[in-house]
Order: C-alpha cells, then sequence, then structure tokens
C-alpha cells in the first residue's frame, strides 16, 4: 500500500447573509474542500496555503488557532491501493470570486445547512461540523 499525506482547508467567508464555506467540485464530481499533497520540506500549513493559491486563487487566508482535523481513507489509483492521510485547517478570506483550477470543475459558497448536504464523503462532512462548531464557540459566527 502507498502512504500519502496531504493538507486541505476549510475557509470561510462572512457575508451581510452569515457564514459561507468553500466547495469545489472535483472532475469525478464530488464536492470538497482544498487539500493537496505535502511536499518535501514543506509544513502542512505552509501545503494548505500553497494548495488553496494553486486551487482557487485565495491568497487571503487567515488560519484560526485552534483546528486541525485528520481524516484517513483508502483509494485506488492506477492499480494501487493508496492510503490517504489529510490534515485540515479553517480559514477565513474575505475574498469571494474563485479562479478554479484545472484541477477542479466547479466552486460553490454555501451556508452550513446546505454545505453538509452538498458534500459528497462523510468523513469531509464531520470535518465541516467541527469547523462550524469551533466558529459557534469562538463566537465567530
Amino acid at each position: 500500500m502507498i502512504e500519502e499525506r496531504s493538507a486541505g482547508v476549510v475557509i470561510f467567508r462572512k457575508s451581510e447573509k452569515g457564514i459561507h464555506f468553500l466547495l469545489l467540485n472535483y472532475p469525478t464530481g464530488h464536492w470538497d474542500f482544498v487539500k493537496g499533497k505535502i511536499e518535501t520540506e514543506e509544513s502542512t500549513k505552509k501545503t494548505a496555503f500553497r494548495e488553496t493559491k494553486e486551487e482557487t486563487g485565495i491568497t487571503d487566508l487567515e488560519f484560526i488557532d485552534d483546528f486541525e482535523e485528520k481524516i484517513e481513507y483508502n483509494f485506488q489509483y492506477d492499480g494501487n491501493l493508496i492510503h490517504k492521510q489529510v490534515l485540515f485547517f479553517l480559514a477565513e478570506t474575505k475574498t469571494k470570486e474563485v479562479n478554479v483550477s484545472f484541477e477542479h470543475t466547479d466552486y460553490i459558497w454555501l451556508d452550513y445547512e446546505k454545505a453538509v448536504k452538498k458534500i459528497t464523503y462523510q468523513n469531509a462532512r464531520n470535518v465541516l461540523s467541527k469547523a462550524q462548531n469551533l466558529l459557534i464557540k469562538a463566537k465567530l459566527l
């Protein structure tokens, strides 16, 4: 089994209508957060920032302290079984317009209730729920 480590970000922005979370549509059809492989000598937070810039064009991330959520899953790629670990951070942006990279087909900003329904995988829904709970606890909503 091949081991892979990635980092990602649950990105949110505040508007007059409340908090909205960014979801990206992957070519396989699923909706998820920004994430990507950690490069050699790169910290997880640096990876999360780099991947956000590459996949969305967003550069004004303000990371929220006390949020690091790890998920793990297996998938097949080119006949190989991959075990992937992804560490997610939570960050705020003021940017509304997103320029999706070739790695994605679309993006959407959704409030929590709609985002949790739109996200394809349960482990990502769990990460979003933990992010929402932290935002409520920290009174950032």
